[in-house]
């Protein structure tokens, strides 16, 4: 009976699939949403990276709950991996090449990172890549310096600023606009710097969240390494 239902299940999926490939032929030029968002997230939201303009903006109540479920999981696994006791990393140091190595370019991946997240609105990137390669800067420096810490206080900080910056933008749209998220900024020239509204804070208080996140989960999955 399951073998019946499974293969009417899936002769069902594949008809729909392939009335929809019939009813828009491949290469075919029509009016989709796609185009929509193509002519005209520079002129209603004054930023040039479309993809940026539908994470942040038309989506943006979706990219909330993507920052919630990260946050969720990585709060999920530290409380797994909690322990009274204060635990250290048991990785020995690098060799001294990776250590000067490490040090000098850990301070341009962090700038990397912040750059990717600011200019989001921009070049290719966000919140979500820069704060990523921060992390992974970070990370360097942990497989670098067996002695190298970083403080859980401080990222618990900076996550929560993160994390009510987000919702307190969205709020105000709802409030002094129409919708959760609307862009209430001016959004300036298209193709500068203070441009877009408020698409570049928000990416700043993704990038911020998800480095802090991202930071704190590799130190704790690195100190359970016997």
């Amino acid at each position: 009976m399951r073998k019946v239902l499974a293969v009417l299940l899936l002769a069902i999926v594949g008809y729909y699939m392939i009335d929809s490939f019939l009813k828009i032929p491949f290469g075919e030029n029509r009016n989709t949403v796609g185009d929509y968002y193509l002519n005209t997230t520079v002129k209603e939201t004054g930023s040039v990276n479309t993809v940026t303009s539908i994470v942040v903006n038309y989506r943006g109540f979706d990219t909330l709950g993507e920052v919630t479920v990260l946050f969720l999981a990585t709060t999920g696994l530290a409380a797994i991996l909690f322990e009274n006791k204060k635990r250290k990393r048991r990785l020995q140091h690098a060799s001294l090449i990776v250590r000067v190595g490490a040090h000098l370019i850990y301070p341009l991946i962090i700038l990397l990172g912040a750059y990717v997240f600011i200019h989001g609105h921009l070049t290719p990137g966000g919140g979500f890549q820069g704060g990523a390669i921060i992390a992974t800067g970070v990370l360097l420096m942990f497989m670098s310096y067996r002695s190298f810490e970083v403080s859980h206080k401080l990222l618990v900080y900076f996550e929560s600023i993160a994390g009510i910056a987000f919702v307190t933008i969205g709020l105000s749209g709802l409030i002094w606009g129409t919708s959760f998220l609307e862009n209430i900024l001016p959004l300036g020239i298209p193709n500068s710097l203070f441009s877009a509204g408020v698409i570049p804070i928000i990416y700043i208080a993704v990038g911020v969240k998800v480095g802090a996140e991202l930071t704190g989960l590799l130190d704790n999955l690195l100190k359970t390494i016997k």
